[in-house]
């Protein structure tokens, strides 16, 4: 006998003659972290009737770098949370540019001064970070379930031609169906509703690995992010010391209260992706950082945890069936620099615009203005991200940019925009304009 699904134990474990309970609304979002919350937000604002349904109960933890950028500080304004966007409240940090470590050089890179984003980054621990966003969701209107984990869509015939719901079971046992005529999956890289609608990942399309821990340290009191060029796989034993230089980079993000984020992520171009020891690597580099730093066991919290990051829309459709996806489970994370959390709440802002209008006049057409959205926003650029990760996974590339383009002050500035995606839309200036050009004349990834 087959084994039974969570779901179709559930339907099994009702009492005889109870039908299961069905709720309604306009939109269910599944999954609370920034793409679904961001997305939950929007359509609240735009009066729509939302469902937000978490597995887990807030707060709780991610694992994240806890960095957010100039990007990702719009798109907190972009939200409304404008304190939190400077880094005001508790939890909250600001930063005002990065350091980078790499052949020999130590370069100070302050944020730039554009016209279409902030000059400073902040960061948060993502168990604050995603607290914050699932309180703003239901300040505006959004109907939040924690501990209620999303099985399997609902179908609106036996032929499954259109997601019409989602059956969910309660951490209490209490189980049920929520009824709506549009789904939002944003319930991260493994999305067991993309998945159970047929959407999997484009193995073709690039993948990351980042493990990461805290510490506590007086590196916390800095008013920079920390990037490190130089991660390498431990040398053979009777080597020279210094195993390969690997593409990937390592970093200390200072947060609030005297802790930092340290961590490292690896891009699977790499020849080593499968067979690194990540945390040993993690333990390795940080053993070697200078001891006033105070990064050691006795100040460590908690284990490192680890986490696949996935690049540069690796599921798709984005839409279809009714389904629409954002965030981690659409694959949308930046290939040049790992952040997924300003796509997430972009993609969100764009999802809840076609998803309203596509309420409004009760027809799927307007979903697709969705991904033509988000094609038109960064698409060409995550196709030029997939060629920087397949030249990055060469030992002599990674290491010929390292050694020779840290010493090059303008090329840094330029490679440091180009990475943190930080382009003004209408160009203006010589960065504007050779990256906005290279967008629009490659393929929409």
């Amino acid at each position: 006998m087959a084994e039974q699904t969570t779901a179709e134990r559930a339907r099994r474990n009702a009492p005889a003659g109870d039908p299961e309970p069905v709720a309604h609304a306009d939109v269910v979002v599944v999954g609370a972290g920034p793409a679904g919350s961001a997305a939950a937000t929007f359509l609240a604002q735009a009066g729509r009737d939302v469902v937000l349904m978490e597995k887990a109960s807030f707060p709780r933890d991610k694992v994240c770098g806890d960095a957010l950028t100039p990007r990702a500080v719009k798109a907190l304004q972009l939200l409304g949370l404008h304190d939190e966007a400077e880094g005001r409240p508790a939890g909250w940090a600001r930063q005002e540019g990065l350091r980078m470590y790499g052949g020999g050089v130590v370069l100070d890179l302050p944020w730039p001064d554009l016209h279409d984003f902030p000059a400073h980054s902040v960061t948060a621990t993502r168990a604050v970070f995603d607290h914050t966003l699932a309180r703003h969701a239901v300040a505006n209107g959004a109907h939040l379930w924690e501990d209620t984990e999303a099985l399997e869509p609902v179908w609106l015939t036996t032929s499954r031609e259109r997601v019409a719901g989602i059956r969910y079971l309660h951490s209490d046992g209490r189980h049920g169906v929520v009824r709506a005529p549009v789904v939002i999956a944003a319930d991260g890289n493994s999305s067991r509703i993309a998945v159970a609608a047929g959407l999997h990942r484009d193995r073709r399309r690039p993948m990351s690995v980042a493990v990461r821990t805290y510490y506590r340290s007086p590196r916390s009191a800095m008013d920079l992010m920390e990037g490190f060029l130089e991660m390498r796989v431990p040398a053979e034993p009777g080597g020279d010391g210094a195993g390969e230089l690997l593409p990937g980079y390592g970093w200390i993000f200072p947060l609030d209260d005297g802790l930092i984020n340290v961590g490292w992520g690896l891009l699977d171009s790499s020849a080593h992706f499968r067979s690194t020891n990540y945390r040993q690597v993690l333990s390795r580099w940080v053993s070697s950082l200078p001891p006033e730093w105070d990064l050691h066991d006795g100040t460590q919290e908690g284990r490192p945890r680890s986490a696949g990051l996935p690049m540069a829309h690796n599921r798709r459709p984005m839409v279809g069936r009714g389904l629409v996806l954002i965030g981690d489970s659409a694959g949308m994370v930046n290939p040049f620099n790992g952040e997924g959390i300003s796509y997430a709440i972009e993609a969100a802002a764009f999802a809840a615009e076609a998803v309203d209008r596509a309420l409004e006049r009760r027809s799927d057409a307007p979903l697709l203005d969705y991904p033509a959205a988000v094609a038109g926003a960064w698409g060409g650029y995550y196709t030029l991200g997939r060629a920087f990760v397949a030249l990055m996974g060469h030992p002599t590339v990674m290491r010929a940019c390292t050694v020779y383009g840290m010493p090059r002050r303008k090329l840094m500035h330029f490679v440091f925009r180009t990475m943190a995606h930080l382009v003004n839309h209408r160009s203006r200036d010589a960065t504007d304009a050779l990256l906005n050009l290279l967008s629009r004349a490659v393929p929409a990834a």
